[in-house]
């Protein structure tokens, strides 16, 4: 097995570590969790005791110490500029942060998605419509119509009117 990388953390970033972990009701539980990986690291507690203590899996105690040795030169180049505490909350805040996903991009802006649920919230027979309510078919043949969205399925439509923007229809946040 692969000796983990040794962690440094000056006292500065060590108080705001120890922070974030007794602020628990102001800090998300993410960046509390990262936090004292970072802290068990620089003890020199094995990935494998940092997992059994959280009870996460030993490959993110990994990441999150690797994480942190990748960008320890960033921040003590931060400190020696003479960073302000607020500089080096943020700088580390960043660091502990979710990284950026990998996905498809959303198909449709915020925008267009407002302009298709005005449209399902108008009656169907003021745009010249047979029906008396929105089917998923006829909704969808309308905001193409009015160059809303080049294209989108009934099914999809559907979809967001059952169930509303939720996080599988909107960029991830992480």
């Amino acid at each position: 097995m692969a000796k983990a990388v040794e962690i440094t953390i000056s006292a500065r970033q060590r108080a705001i570590l120890e922070t974030w972990t007794r602020n628990k009701a102001g800090t998300p539980y993410r960046v509390v969790e990262r936090a004292r990986l970072i802290l068990m690291s620089a003890e020199g507690v094995s990935n494998v005791e940092q997992a059994r203590r959280l009870g996460i899996d030993r490959q993110r105690a990994r990441r999150w110490r690797t994480r942190w040795a990748e960008n320890v030169e960033r921040l003590g180049a931060a400190e020696q500029e003479g960073a302000s505490d607020k500089d080096l909350t943020k700088l580390l805040s960043c660091l502990l942060a979710d990284a950026q996903r990998s996905g498809t991009p959303p198909k449709f802006t915020a925008e267009q998605l407002t302009r298709i649920i005005a449209v399902a919230c108008e009656v169907p027979e003021e745009s010249g419509r047979p029906v008396t309510h929105w089917t998923p078919t006829e909704l969808a043949d309308e905001v193409i119509l009015r160059g809303i969205v080049d294209s989108i399925s009934p099914r999809h439509i559907d979809r967001l009117l059952k169930g509303g923007i939720s996080a599988h229809t909107r960029a991830s946040t992480g």
